[in-house]
């Protein structure tokens, strides 16, 4: 039986950690304190004095031992000579205690004001935004590690060192300029996109429903930033699409076997007027990347059906994306998109794909031969469309996409 103790742990145990954090501004000394919080809970569950809340009580508990620990902390660096270090550590002591102790109530959902102190620009950028996913949205290391391509060891290992060198050189999440903390926004962006995108890959509605709800905040906080129109926009576009992404039998569905009827019509609404939105809002600037993703999924959503789909218009919103993120995902995109525009066509895609060899070497390259597969298939080019689908089967691990290539690869010999 799952005691109380047990599903906060599973269900906010990255938001208390998050609490802590912003109270204690040190990852390391924060994650100290909050397993330490949720041990004692578990000792008093079994005296049986189980918290009767227990994600505000170990939210406090872990505050208060953050709290000693600074304590011993000064009383270090009282112990040094230098007098300097003993001021130094006395007011430490004393600006710890008078912020922790506080009476700061446990919302239970400080995740984006969180994600944005996270982001602190003196910490590298691919190392702040896995900080915020893992520590502050609760995403497994191993999938952290997914979405940066590295090994799990060399990202636990990356955590680890960014923490303490955060602990170490007395880098505090602070941030009270409100300039400072839009310069952190596309950072937060990125990592709630990078949430919902994890949680999209894996069917895991629990991950995708905290990414909306954290886009949506950005949104609220930051109504006149373009982006945090075009995140929210392109996130309740591909989620309204949800429904029919994957059949009973668990395969892929594509954009053209998709029954349409079945999309979630008051998603789309919303993610259409606010990708209106994001494209209209950058006062003479060119659309950002999420803008110019959400326009893209817009086109697709008001489309009645797939041949109705705008191609050349949603080539056109590519070129604009490669332009402000020039991504492998978005050039590959943007061929797909002229490969099914009546101006451009299957053929001249195909060239274009080959001019492009570091396509199938970098992230995508599972995925551009799979692109090369349905080009050629397009094109009427069954034989070469078999052998370019069986090659791209060998090239993906992920087994509902080796289930969809296998179906294409049937159909092209059959054919």
């Amino acid at each position: 039986m799952t005691t109380a103790i047990e599903r906060a742990y599973r269900t906010e145990a990255a938001r208390i950690l998050g609490a802590v954090a912003r109270s204690v501004g040190d990852l390391q000394l924060a994650e100290d304190a909050v397993q330490e919080a949720f041990a004692r809970a578990v000792a008093e569950a079994a005296a049986g004095r189980e918290p009767a809340n227990p994600a505000a009580w170990i939210t406090t508990v872990a505050r208060r031992i953050a709290v000693d620990l600074r304590r011993r902390e000064a009383t270090a660096m009282r112990a040094l000579p230098a007098l300097a270090a003993e001021e130094a550590g006395r007011e430490a002591a004393q600006a710890a205690e008078a912020d922790m102790l506080r009476d700061d109530v446990f919302t239970g959902d400080e995740r984006l004001e969180l994600i944005l102190l996270v982001c602190h620009p003196e910490v590298a950028e691919e190392t702040r935004v896995a900080l915020a996913l893992r520590f502050v949205c609760g995403v497994p290391t191993a999938q952290v590690a997914e979405v940066f391509l590295v090994p799990e060891p060399t990202m636990a290992a990356r955590l680890t060192r960014a923490k303490k060198r955060i602990h170490d050189s007395r880098l505090r999440f602070a941030a009270d300029d409100p300039g400072d903390l839009s310069a952190r926004l596309p950072d937060a962006l990125t990592t709630v996109y990078l949430l919902y995108t994890i949680g999209h890959a894996r069917a895991d509605g629990r991950l995708r429903t905290d990414a909306i709800e954290l886009a949506r905040d950005a949104r609220r906080i930051r109504p006149a930033d373009p982006e945090a129109a075009g995140l929210l926009a392109l996130l309740l576009l591909t989620e309204a699409r949800q429904t029919t992404r994957l059949s009973e039998l668990d395969e892929f569905v594509t954009l053209a076997e998709a029954d349409r009827s079945r999309w979630d019509r008051a998603l789309l609404d919303e993610g259409e007027r606010l990708a209106t939105d994001a494209l209209t809002g950058s006062r003479g600037e060119p659309p950002g990347r999420f803008a110019l993703q959400a326009a893209v999924a817009g086109l697709h959503g008001i489309a009645p059906t797939w041949t109705a789909t705008d191609w050349p218009a949603i080539a056109r919103l590519y070129d604009g994306l490669v332009q402000v993120w020039p991504s492998a995902t978005a050039q590959l995109g943007r061929i797909v998109a002229r490969g099914y525009s009546p101006d451009v066509g299957p053929e001249a895609a195909l060239t274009e794909l080959a001019t492009r060899p570091e396509l199938f070497e970098g992230i995508v390259a599972a995925q551009a031969l799979a692109v090369r597969a349905d080009l050629l298939r397009a094109a009427g080019e069954t034989s070469s469309a078999a052998d370019a689908y069986a090659e791209a089967l060998e090239a993906t691990t992920d087994e509902r996409i080796r289930r969809f290539l296998r179906r294409r690869l049937a159909e092209q010999r059959d054919a």
